[in-house]
């Protein structure tokens, strides 16, 4: 009988997933120009309301096993209420460019996905395991709770969708700084090395897991410890021009006060795109002065940062106000890269020459 009964509500559970999973194929598309936007704060307010069924279904299975009609009332009542949740969310994304729209999504899974591990967990354990179920299902409830609270720090629109894209690229950069700052070249001095190596076997025990993670980076030729300093100025650069941005924006919306759509937040999606872009070179870059170093690779990410340059300055002209501090930073950023690019250049024609040597030395 209880056999029969959990199949009973696995049945019914997976239709009322079937019917969630179909609703979500609503945001592969962004809601038509010619819906009423739903505000973001209708959302927020469905999510409490998802939040306090999730409650509902907490106070459900953490008592004595629930009958099974009481479960399948209580299933139907939470996934309408999600389905609900779900439609709001869509209609928020009126006018949301790929940016905000990303955001929403992200968003609106993190309540689904907890949704989901809350109603189907607690099934697979009916009848069965219930010290195990109240212990989970409060932590199953706590996570809606956490997703649904978040749901407020979702961006509501456009411009500070993009603006808080373009402030995570800024600090994915400040990390690649801070590692690249860290690198230090090979002791020369046999004296020094033999006070390391006392250091390294007297600590070998307390830092055996991370005694290789933290060697990397530390033995550096003075050639290309040369490289390495030259690229992190093109990092540093780089960063500042995507501060600098950033700044520009948010003076030209205080003065200007744009809407939140049509050709400014295109233009803002363009900027987001090339900030972006730049940030993937600056990944590369940092990966490549780790030895042996990849001069090709290095070349080639720096062309592509100064072609994005070009393209962003381009972009920023579009303006009413441009602003002279990050036309400053951009000219900084392309003397950076020449300096990395001539220095690259020497380096890869030493390389060739000691390998077309090595060749003749061979044969």
């Amino acid at each position: 009988m209880v056999k029969t009964e959990k199949e009973q509500l696995n049945r019914i559970l997976s239709s009322h997933l079937n019917t969630i999973h179909e609703t979500l194929q609503v945001f592969e598309k962004t809601a038509s120009s010619s819906l009423d936007k739903v505000s973001w704060d209708e959302v927020i307010k469905m999510g409490d309301q998802v939040s306090k069924q999730a409650t509902i279904v907490g106070m459900l299975w953490t008592g004595e096993t629930p009958e099974a009609r009481s479960i399948e009332e209580n299933m139907a009542a939470y996934f309408n209420m999600l389905q609900g949740f779900l439609l709001l969310s869509h209609g928020s994304t009126v006018g949301a460019g790929p940016t905000l729209s990303t955001s929403i999504l992200a968003s609106v899974k993190q309540v689904v996905d907890s949704s989901f591990r809350l109603m189907t967990e607690p099934v697979s354990f009916y009848e069965s395991n219930m010290k195990d179920r109240k212990l989970s299902v409060p932590q199953l409830v706590g996570a809606v709770w956490e997703a649904c609270a978040a749901l407020k720090k979702t961006p509501a629109t456009n411009i500070i969708a993009i603006g808080r894209a373009m402030t995570q690229v800024a600090v994915s950069m400040k990390d690649v700084l801070r590692e690249m700052n860290e690198l230090k070249p090979a002791s020369s001095d046999p004296i020094d090395e033999a006070s390391e190596k006392t250091h390294t076997e007297t600590d070998s025990e307390a830092h055996d897991d991370n005694s290789s993670k933290g060697d990397l980076g530390n033995d550096l030729s003075p050639e290309e410890m040369k490289v390495a300093q030259l690229a992190i100025a093109v990092v540093s650069d780089a960063l500042s021009v995507v501060k600098e941005l950033i700044r520009s924006i948010t003076s030209l919306l205080k003065l200007e006060n744009p809407n939140d759509t049509g050709n400014f937040v295109d233009s803002l999606e363009k900027l987001l795109k090339l900030c972006q872009g730049i940030g993937v070179q600056i990944d590369e870059i940092g990966a490549c002065v780790y030895p042996p170093q990849e001069f090709p690779a290095m070349t080639a990410s720096s062309e592509k940062i100064y072609n994005a340059i070009d393209s962003m300055l381009v972009e920023v002209e579009g303006f009413k106000r441009t602003s002279e501090a990050f036309n400053q930073a951009c000219n900084g950023l392309r003397s950076s890269l020449r300096n990395l690019e001539s220095e690259l250049s020497i380096c890869n024609t030493a390389d060739l020459e000691a390998k077309v040597h090595n060749i003749t030395l061979t044969n």
